[in-house]
């Protein structure tokens, strides 16, 4: 087993001249925001590491980071990314999102989101700081590229939540922090843009705790605001901090000023009673009124942060280089290591029990292909190890394909730029180059079979059709989208059956738009777009019996299927959108025979008579049937089952549902009544209307077909000043005179069928 180099224990902080003739100046790889040192990894591991005559890895592990960066379109992700790569020297200069220099943000890599100055695929980087390595993904913030937010958020174990210290928590705020509950990632918070006009982190802070129901406190305040701001106040270390030099790249540790000592008192204590709540051996002390020392109050911190019972809040600019040093230090000291998140994998060779992984280098391979990108030496497969080590010419094995792949060449991966490494070990982020794979499998070293559980993929919401300009790059076209349907699990392709068109679905316009141009720019294939479709669906709102017999004799063996039962809507908030049930009793239909009845009443729920789309919540029970001892057939009863859906199905009043979007605008308050008539004519509902400032937010529910072209209107309406995001919400029923237009239009064409 190879030995991994040793790191001393960072030094404590504060060791430096404090008082304010002599304000200590020190480069930022040398600052430390806490006294960040080994005691917080279990003792237990520090303990078993003496009795194994100290385990390699233990500092190792000790020292890493996984951390993810989530936030709302405009928060400030990829700025506040670019500053931590400066300040831990992976970069040299600092260029900004939509900078003059036409450079752009190292992490968005692709010309596309250096034009529209959004980030579209999430981008892994890793670099060093006081010793600690840490691995960052930073994800976008624009809804229809939530799979790539999931998909880290899958991986990681810790995460930054950043927040507009302007917009506060924004409906992709809400999205981004109920992901990262879904996979369980501690989290710090950091309140960006303190800069700014109209900035209030206290106005964030309290809707942290009313929108997201966060219990979180300030760890610093801040030394003036928008115009004013000049640097923070650490209020575990009761000290000031100040940012100089060109890129804030020179610190200075100050006394707190004499006029802000009663405020920093009164919100020191707030974070006591705040952590006390969640931690147990903070409130002993803080209700025996023992003073608490910074270490004391640093260690509740991390045990609360890491059992997330708590965040703590940190504040700054990115933009003006102020607070990014200290928000690092906290991914330090307060977000786990890798040893501390407990991950499982379902072992398939005992009906997917649960196991828990040690997750230590020295356990058997264990690592999730979480994301696939095409890079220009073929396919680009990113994996997150779990336990063991992989090395450059391994053999491994896919556990959901069983096949057996050789490693060929194994990277690290900063945005674009790749550096080839020997091997990697449990908690680390990699990249391995020729290795065929989908999205979500596990790779093991063949003497396990565990797999890791997938990540939640949302349904298209919307389609396109799209075919090629020239017939002569038919090739390219469909090499682009196998590639993008490869790479992106919410992107889907298909066939129209009637026009014979390609058919692209997924999360919303700018996804789709975002596609489209990209197979013109990779690919040199120029396309031409049809109209966007929503993705309708079809339900059943009654119960409805069937009695089906087929039967047919021409020569030959003959067909003969007799399936009787019902049909019915499932429960509301049901997990499944189809269910099938073999109620009979006795052989009234021979065993083998029902796989295929219940294929063919799937087949038939793909589409529904209405207008063609497929079937949601409906029940099928079969109760009672009859078979022919030499006519029954598979084909015979799954026929038998196509024609009994069919004849019942208009029976049990059948609706349509159309994707419903949840919708939040900011706009001007003067242009409120406009903007909620505009909403009313396109059949939405407004569920909330808020004041922040001189905006008015509104909230609202609307029929996704309603919102085509919406931003252009928007911005004629408010001038160019309203802004607004919108998610799936849910499929729920058409109004009756929509749905008679619909059926009308699907009939009209199909009318001579």
């Amino acid at each position: 087993m190879p030995r991994f180099p040793r790191f001393s224990t960072p030094r404590l902080l504060y060791s430096l001249h404090t008082s304010k003739t002599t304000p200590s100046r020190s480069p930022p790889s040398s600052l430390l925001v806490g006294s960040f040192h080994l005691r917080q990894f279990s003792a237990g591991n520090l303990a078993r590491a003496k009795d194994d005559k100290e385990l390699w890895w233990t500092d190792v592990m000790a020292r890493l980071r996984n951390i993810g960066i989530s936030a709302h379109i405009d928060s400030g992700k990829t700025t506040l990314t670019e500053r931590i790569l400066y300040y831990t020297g992976k970069i040299h200069e600092i260029h900004e999102v939509r900078g003059r220099d036409g450079v752009g943000a190292k992490m968005d890599s692709m010309d596309l989101e250096r034009e529209k100055g959004i980030t579209i695929q999430s981008a892994a980087t890793y670099c060093t700081w006081n010793g600690y390595q840490i691995n960052i993904i930073d994800t976008p913030g624009h809804v229809d590229f939530t799979i790539e937010v999931e998909r880290a958020l899958r991986v990681l174990d810790g995460a930054i939540l950043v927040l507009c210290s302007v917009g506060g928590v924004q409906s992709q705020s809400i999205t981004v922090d109920r992901q990262m509950k879904r996979y369980e990632v501690p989290r710090i918070a950091f309140i960006n843009k303190l800069d700014r006009m109209g900035a209030d982190p206290w106005k964030v802070l309290n809707q942290m705790r009313s929108k997201l129901r966060h219990h979180a406190a300030a760890l610093q305040l801040p030394i003036g605001l928008e115009d004013d701001f000049k640097g923070l106040i650490d209020l575990v270390q009761l000290k000031a901090l100040y940012f100089h030099g060109s890129s804030g790249q020179e610190i200075v540790i100050e006394d707190i000023p004499s006029d802000m000592e009663a405020l920093v008192a009164e919100k020191r204590r707030e974070l006591i009673e705040i952590v006390s709540e969640v931690d147990d051996q903070l409130a002993e002390a803080f209700l025996e009124d023992v003073p608490i020392t910074p270490t004391d109050l640093e260690e509740a911190v991390r045990r609360a942060t890491i059992a997330r019972k708590f965040i703590p809040v940190f504040m700054g600019s990115a933009f003006k280089n102020k607070g990014v040093q200290p928000l690092l230090n906290g991914v330090l000291g307060y977000l786990p290591c890798p040893c501390e998140v407990s991950n499982y994998a379902l072992d398939q060779t005992k009906d997917e029990e649960k196991v828990i992984l040690g997750g230590t280098p020295d356990g058997p391979l264990v690592a999730l292909a979480f994301k696939l990108e095409e890079g220009r030496f073929g396919q680009l497969t990113f994996l997150r190890i779990y336990e063991g080590v992989i090395r450059k010419g391994d053999f491994i094995f896919n556990i959901n394909t069983g096949k057996k792949i050789k490693v060929p060449r194994l990277v690290r991966m900063h945005s674009d730029e790749m550096e080839d490494i020997q091997e990697a070990h449990a908690g680390q982020i990699v990249a391995v180059f020729g290795v065929d794979c989908a999205s979500g499998d596990t790779f093991t070293d063949g003497s396990v079979k565990y797999t890791m559980t997938s990540m939640n993929v949302p349904e298209p919401v919307m389609s396109l059709a799209v075919q090629p300009v020239s017939k002569d790059s038919g090739g390219q076209f469909s090499k682009a989208l196998n590639r993008f349907q490869k790479e992106d699990p919410t992107f889907r392709v298909g066939l129209d059956p009637e026009s014979g068109q390609t058919i692209i679905s997924g999360m919303g316009e700018l996804h789709l738009e975002v596609y489209v141009e990209r197979i013109r720019r990779e690919y040199k294939v120029d396309a031409t777009v049809g109209k966007p479709r929503v993705n309708f669906r079809e339900t059943v709102t009654q119960r409805a019996d069937f009695d089906y017999l087929h039967k047919k004799q021409s020569g030959g063996q003959g067909q003969y299927g007799r399936v009787t039962g019902f049909i019915e809507p499932l429960p509301a908030g049901s997990a499944t959108k189809f269910e099938f049930e073999n109620s009979i009793v006795g052989q009234a239909i021979p065993s083998n025979f029902i796989p295929a009845i219940e294929k063919g009443f799937k087949e038939a729920a793909n589409s529904g008579s209405l207008i063609g789309h497929p079937v949601e919540n409906v029940r099928i029970v079969l109760t009672d049937g009859a078979s022919h001892a030499v006519d029954s057939s598979e084909l015979a009863f799954k026929l038998a089952a196509i024609y009994a859906f069919r004849k019942c199905y208009t029976v049990a009043k059948p609706v349509i549902l159309e994707p419903v979007m949840l919708v939040e605008l900011k706009v001007p308050t003067e242009f409120q009544g406009t903007v909620a008539g505009d909403i009313n004519k396109r059949k939405g509902v407004i569920i909330g209307n808020d004041q922040e400032g001189d905006d008015s937010v509104i909230t609202a529910q609307v029929p996704l077909n309603n919102m085509f072209g919406y931003s252009t209107s928007l911005r004629s309406m408010t001038q160019g000043k309203g802004e607004f995001t919108m998610e799936y919400k849910e499929h729920s029923p058409v109004s009756h005179d929509v749905q008679a237009q619909l059926v009308n239009n699907y009939k009209g064409p199909n009318a001579t069928e």
